[in-house]
Formats: C-alpha cells, sequence, structure tokens
C-alpha cells in the first residue's frame, strides 16, 4: 500500500474505530467491507473507470462523520443488504459507515398509490452515507423518488440498492440537488426478475463534483429504461457511468441521457451495455445527447457494446453539439431577445427528458427549477 492510500484510509480508520459497534451480522458485514476500501483506497485517474474524474478533494480531506447510529436494520434486510452494490471503494466505505438504513418492502401483489419519497439533507461539513434498500414483490407496482440536498461543503456517499421482483413494475426518480460545494457520489444497483419493469430517471441538477454508478441486471423478458439529464456550469463537473448487463433472453433496455454545459464545467457519460452468451432476442438502443453551450465546456462522452450472443438488436450513439442557429436566428426574427431564444432552446432540450418523469408535481417542480435556472445563467 503507497504512503498516500495509507493516509488517506487511516483517515477512516481512526473513525471506523471509534464507530459503536452493531449486531454481529451487521458489523460483520461492515468489517468485511472497511477492510475491502482500505486494500482498494480511493480510485485515482490511473483508473480507467475515473479517467475523468479525479476524487482526491474527496480522498485528502479529513471528514468528520455526520449523525449518530439510528436504529438496527431489520433483520429480513439482511438477505440483501450488501449483496447488489459492486465490491469497490465507495459502496464499501458506506457499507462500513451508514448510520440508517431506508429499507421499503413493498409485498406481493401491493400497488402503492404513493410514492416512497426518500429526501436526504445535509447541512454540515462532514460525511454522509445515506443507505437504501428497497425490494418490491411479484407483481407489486410502486413510485421511489430519491431527493438529495443541502447547505455548504459536504461529502455525500450513497448506496440505492433495488431488488425488483418478478412481473413488478418500479418507477424511480433520483433528483440531486446538492450544494454548488458539495462533493457527491452514488452507486445504484437494481436486480429486475423476470418479466418486471424498472425505470429510473436520475437528474443531476447540483454539486461541485458528482458520480453517479448505475447498474441494472436484467432477467429473461425484463424492460428496463435508464434514462438520465446533467445540467451543469461555472466548474462543475458531473460523470455518469451506466451498465444495463443482460443476463438472460428476451430483455429489452432503453437508455437516454442527456446533458447541457456552460462556462467552464465538465461531464463524463460512460454507458455499457453487456449482452451474456445465453441472453438471446436481446433488444437494446443506448443513446447520448449533449449541448454545450460554451467554447470552455467539455464533454467526455464513451457508449460501449460487450455482447457475447448472435441473435440480438443492439444500437448505440452519442452526439455533441450547440444551439441551432437556425432556430436561434427564427426565435430572434419573430422579436424574441437573443438572451430569451436561447433559454427557449436550451429548455427545449431538455423538455424531452421532463416529460418523461409521470408524477405530475416533481415534473412541475423539476420545470419550473430549469425555467429559472436557464433564465438566471443567462443573464
Amino acid at each position: 500500500m503507497s504512503t498516500a492510500v495509507a493516509e488517506q484510509t487511516g483517515l477512516w480508520l481512526a473513525e471506523f474505530t471509534r464507530q459503536a459497534k452493531s449486531e454481529k451480522w451487521l458489523q460483520d458485514l461492515r468489517d468485511a467491507a472497511f477492510a475491502r476500501f482500505a486494500a482498494l483506497g480511493f480510485p485515482t485517474t490511473r483508473n480507467e473507470e475515473f479517467r475523468f474524474t479525479n476524487v482526491a478533494p474527496i480522498a485528502r480531506e479529513n471528514w468528520p462523520l455526520a449523525g449518530s447510529a439510528g436504529p438496527a436494520p431489520a433483520a429480513e434486510a439482511a438477505q440483501f443488504l450488501g449483496k447488489l452494490a459492486p465490491e469497490t471503494a465507495f459502496p464499501a466505505l458506506n457499507t462500513a459507515f451508514f448510520t440508517r438504513l431506508e429499507y421499503h418492502s413493498v409485498p406481493r401483489g401491493k400497488v402503492l398509490a404513493e410514492p416512497i419519497e426518500l429526501n436526504f439533507t445535509a447541512d454540515s461539513k462532514a460525511a454522509y452515507s445515506p443507505r437504501t434498500l428497497i425490494v418490491v414483490g411479484a407483481n407489486a407496482q410502486c413510485t421511489v423518488v430519491e431527493n438529495y440536498s443541502g447547505s455548504g461543503r459536504y461529502f455525500t456517499n450513497s448506496v440505492t440498492e433495488i431488488v425488483v421482483g418478478e412481473g413488478a413494475v418500479v418507477d424511480h426518480y433520483k433528483i440531486q440537488c446538492e450544494s454548488p460545494e458539495a462533493l457527491h457520489v452514488q452507486t445504484m444497483q437494481v436486480q429486475c426478475g423476470r418479466s418486471a419493469n424498472f425505470t429510473t430517471h436520475n437528474i443531476s441538477l447540483g454539486g461541485q463534483l458528482v458520480r453517479n454508478d448505475i447498474g441494472a441486471t436484467l432477467s429473461e423478458g425484463t424492460e428496463a429504461t435508464i434514462n438520465g439529464l446533467y445540467v451543469v456550469s461555472d466548474s462543475q463537473h458531473v460523470d455518469n457511468h451506466t451498465i444495463i448487463d443482460h443476463a438472460k433472453p428476451h430483455a429489452n433496455s432503453h437508455e437516454l441521457y442527456k446533458g447541457i454545459l456552460d462556462d467552464k464545467a465538465s461531464a463524463v457519460f460512460n454507458g455499457r451495455i453487456i449482452v451474456r452468451k445465453d441472453a438471446q432476442k436481446t433488444d437494446s438502443k443506448q443513446t447520448n445527447k449533449n449541448l454545450v453551450l460554451s467554447d470552455n465546456a467539455v464533454i467526455n462522452t464513451k457508449p460501449e457494446l460487450q455482447i457475447w450472443a448472435d441473435d440480438v438488436r443492439c444500437t448505440h450513439g452519442a452526439t455533441i453539439g450547440q444551439l441551432d442557429a437556425e432556430s436561434l436566428f427564427y426565435l430572434q426574427s419573430r422579436g424574441i431577445a437573443k438572451g430569451a431564444a436561447r433559454e427557449l432552446l436550451t429548455y427545449a432540450f431538455a423538455q424531452d427528458i421532463l416529460d418523461r418523469v409521470k408524477p405530475q408535481n416533481l415534473r412541475e417542480s423539476l420545470g419550473r427549477f430549469l425555467s429559472e435556472k436557464f433564465h438566471e445563467h443567462g443573464k
């Protein structure tokens, strides 16, 4: 282990040692997770998965832990907790330190009329470790909304694990509106059962340094939609890594990520679709579109296909462009000021994602937020 890694993990070891002990099954899980984190250390830009994202601002700071230990997780959560998330550094760090588990179980056949709404708010210079486990029974239906917000400088390291039972329908939203100074990492891993239908919309609006790792494993007949919108300005950086794993035949996946970049902001999209050898009759489409409003903004996009089956239909593509000059001219010729015309066209680019948000109140609040953001930034 290098000196730098030892120094970084040593700060966390001191916090881990001071942490109150949990029940044996949970403490064993925490001990194994911290040992894994200590062995791995924080990723660097030499790691291909973090080639364009430098997490040194997270690694080099001594973050006190936020929050005290909450009630012990329900024993029934033990069969899934920590079993889905990948064994990489940030999920391991979360498993070692989370103090509160948002565990929600939807019984077989149950249809929830109201969304499961999870609000995570940070307000101090500390490290937060939100942990969520959603288990949805066969043929059940639910909507899940995760909201992240805060003030000041802090570090949020979140893990969400979702189990979608056979024939179940889950509509998931993550709204990241962190403080402009915040550092935010989330790992979400989804396990979809046979003929399940899973949809997620990942909306990234805040944060100084943001990393989203999203993974979904599909079973036979699964229908999965993985959408995202990232809006960055000033010197924000947002990195979206997605992996859709077609493990069984006859599954469909649709992915659309759209980015809007201004000023000196930067973003990353790395989307990987894996089609296993037995996953015949797979149908998968992946698209990443980016609107770059400034000569100083940078986007790195890398759609990937890894196909081991031969009877499949898979497409992927990425575009990077600016506001259409003809459309801008047309609006101005109709008496619309240049700034207002830019706002309209920018909003129209984002609206494709907003229109797919099903809960009306959420769709409307996002629309208002983006209208105000584009208006203020366009002044």
